[in-house]
């Protein structure tokens, strides 16, 4: 695909895929709804670890309503978000290497939705997120009612719904709702230097991590239990694991490969 409203680097194992239209603050588009989701397959069958963040001065404010495809009085949104934001979605959350959003600034409405998709999220100290809908008679979606509660609690959620507030980026880390706040001036330093180390860092055992840690929501102690030992068997059996054993034992840092 030749991507327009997103751009899709490739370095060292770390897939960015960078939402491009700053001049409309990064609204989702139908066209960019298509280059995600196609951007996001790619990186899963060659990165190790992929980058989702914003051009310009926000991350994403969430559906362009003037989007040709959303415009008038003709909008289907329930086909929306079944047909375009829903594969987008289960791009994200299900790609098999860690994912981390990297929020630049703003996340409203579907956009805040989005960055939560990712397994991390790290947000600069003046970016905030937005669950907007109520204040034009919708509710949540792109996963909204699914992510917050389970990240911030139903309480919160509630809130953030209802009311309509912006949550700022510190408010956010102190919730729950997201990894880490980071000073604008360390922002992007940090979220590569996290990224980075992801990238290299041992893959399968980064995979069981959120296999386990989503399956744990629906699971009794003992399945859970069950699931950790099948797990950490076909870990104890990777080169990683030999690798970062043997790196232990002679005092480097381990060169993991990822399988």
């Amino acid at each position: 695909m030749d991507y327009r409203d997103i751009q899709y680097s490739l370095a060292d194992g770390l897939a960015t895929v960078t939402l491009n239209r700053p001049q409309s603050m990064n609204a989702l588009t139908s066209q960019m709804r298509a280059e995600i989701t196609h951007a996001m397959k790619a990186a899963a069958a060659e990165a190790r670890a992929v980058v989702l963040t914003g051009a310009g001065n926000a991350f994403c404010t969430g559906q362009d309503l003037k989007d040709a495809s959303s415009s008038g009085n003709q909008i289907d949104l329930e086909r929306t978000l079944r047909d375009e934001y829903t594969p987008m979605l289960e791009a994200i959350y299900n790609c098999p290497v860690p994912t981390i959003s990297a929020v630049n600034g703003p996340a409203a409405g579907a956009g805040a939705n989005l960055a939560l998709a990712a397994d991390v999220v790290i947000a600069n100290e003046s970016a905030y997120f937005l669950q907007a809908f109520a204040k034009i008679g919708l509710m949540p979606d792109a996963g909204g009612t699914w992510f917050m509660p389970r990240q911030m609690g139903l309480a919160k959620a509630m809130g953030a719904a209802l009311f309509a507030d912006k949550i700022s980026a510190r408010q956010a880390s102190d919730w729950g709702m997201i990894w880490e706040a980071v000073p604008d001036a360390e922002f992007a330093a940090h979220w590569r230097a996290r990224a980075s180390y992801l990238a290299s860092g041992p893959s399968k055992a980064f995979g069981a991590i959120k296999q386990a840690l989503r399956q744990s929501t629906n699971n009794s102690l003992p399945d859970q239990l069950s699931l950790e030992a099948h797990l950490q068997g076909e870990l104890g059996r990777s080169r990683d694991f030999m690798e970062g054993v043997t790196a232990f034992v002679d005092k480097r840092k381990p060169d993991f490969e990822g399988r």
